[in-house]
């Protein structure tokens, strides 16, 4: 099993959030909830309104989000949903445990955790707002469009 941080879509009561739930797809099961150590640009970018977390460490806000445990299986699934290695790279990210599923283990501190954030896009998104967590219907009026509606 892999640890993945999700920050965008795949949350829970998140337009994609389904594919989490697909045992079809993999396992993935929710351990809780924690924000990255260092602080990235999280930003909402792009026709469809795609959130990104962009690979600059050190800028933007620490990022909420969840930690699930997957299986080969699902972290494949992942890997091609998020267009791992082209729109989305999958990197080991310090995410700092902010409340755990289960009592005791290891939900205290910092983890190591997948993250699908990117170094490729263009430089304008540097100069978007920067979110702290994600929410497709949130204050920024910036709706998701659903990969069906494309």
């Amino acid at each position: 099993m892999a640890r993945v941080f999700v920050y965008g879509t795949l949350k829970k009561g998140q337009p994609n959030y389904k594919h989490m739930i697909n045992t079809a797809k993999g396992l993935a099961k929710f351990q809780g909830r924690g924000r990255t150590v260092e602080k990235y640009p999280l930003v909402i970018a792009g026709k469809y309104n795609i959130p990104y977390m962009l690979n600059i460490p050190g800028t933007g806000h620490h990022v909420a989000g969840e930690i699930y445990s997957v299986d080969e299986q699902m972290l494949q699934f992942l890997d091609e949903f998020e267009g791992c290695p082209d729109m989305y790279q999958r990197t080991l990210m310090r995410i700092e445990v902010v409340e755990w599923e289960e009592k005791g283990g290891a939900g205290e501190g910092v983890l190591e955790c997948f993250v699908y954030s990117t170094r490729t896009y263009p430089p304008e998104w540097v100069g978007l707002p920067y979110h702290d967590s994600y929410d497709s219907s949130g204050k920024h009026g910036l709706s998701y469009v659903r990969r069906e509606s494309r």
